[in-house]
C-alpha cells in the first residue's frame, strides 16, 4: 500500500524540498499544509497514512494540532520535524500523540527511513530525542505503579500486550480497530523506552506495571 503522507510546515519552501524527497523515494504527498488548523482540516479531507508536523507555526502550533489530530483521525501517525530539540517540546509533542520526532538536520534517506516506519505504527526519533526520553523514563521510581506514566486504555493494552496477545486481539477485547491499539502499543515502546513487543512485556513486568 503506498504511503500518502500530508506535509504541514510553514515555509513553502521547505515544503517543496520535502516533497522533492519523499516523492523520489516512492512515497505520495497527498497535500501540503501551512499550520496546525490547516493540518486538520486537510487530514480531515485527505485521510493521510503519515502527517509530517512543524511544532513552531501560525494560527496553531504543532502541539495542539497533534493533540487534536489524534482525536479526529487515532489511525494518523504524526511524525514531528522541527528544529526544536529542547525538553518541553519533545515531551509535549509524544505526549500529544506523536510517533516519532526528528531534527531539521536529517539527512534525506532517514526521513524516508522515520516516514514508512511511521506508516506502520513504529516509533522513530532522532538519537538526542531517544537518549532525552530514556533519561526521563530512568528517573521514574522502580515498582511503583501508583507513578505509572500510563493512561487508563494504555494499561489495558499493555496488559493483554504482555500476556502475548496480537493487535488484532486487543482490538477485539477492547472493542477498537487495530489502528487504534497500534498507536497505543507505540506510545508504550515510547514510555517504556523499547522497540518491541518483547522487551516491552519485560520492562513492564519488572517495573510492576502488569
Amino acid at each position: 500500500m503506498t504511503t500518502r503522507v500530508l506535509l504541514v510546515d510553514d515555509q513553502p519552501l521547505y515544503r517543496e524540498g520535502i516533497r522533492a524527497v519523499l516523492t523520489a523515494a516512492g512515497l505520495e504527498v497527498i497535500g501540503e499544509a501551512a499550520n496546525g488548523s490547516e493540518a486538520l482540516s486537510a487530514s480531515e479531507k485527505l485521510r493521510p497514512n503519515v502527517v509530517l508536523m512543524d511544532l513552531q507555526m501560525p494560527v496553531m502550533d504543532g502541539v495542539m494540532a497533534t493533540r487534536r489530530l489524534k482525536v479526529q483521525q487515532p489511525d494518523a501517525h504524526v511524525l514531528v520535524l522541527t528544529t526544536f530539540e529542547d525538553d518541553d517540546h519533545v515531551f509535549e509533542a509524544l505526549r500529544a500523540g506523536a510517533v516519532g520526532y526528528l531534527l531539521k538536520d536529517v539527512s534525506g534517506a532517514r526521513l524516508v527511513e522515520a516516514v514508512q516506519a511511521a506508516a506502520a505504527g513504529q516509533s522513530f526519533l532522532a538519537p538526542v530525542v531517544a537518549s532525552k526520553v530514556l533519561a526521563e523514563l530512568q528517573k521514574r521510581p522502580r515498582a511503583d505503579v501508583s507513578l505509572s506514566p500510563f493512561t487508563d486504555r494504555e494499561n489495558e493494552v499493555l496488559a493483554l500486550l504482555a500476556r502475548g496477545a496480537s493487535n488484532k486481539e486487543i482490538a477485539a477485547a477492547l472493542f477498537v480497530t487495530e489502528g487504534t491499539v497500534k498507536n497505543h502499543v507505540t506510545q508504550l515502546f515510547i514510555k517504556l523506552g523499547v522497540s518491541d513487543r518483547t522487551q516491552a512485556a519485560l520492562k513492564a513486568r519488572e517495573r510492576g506495571y502488569v
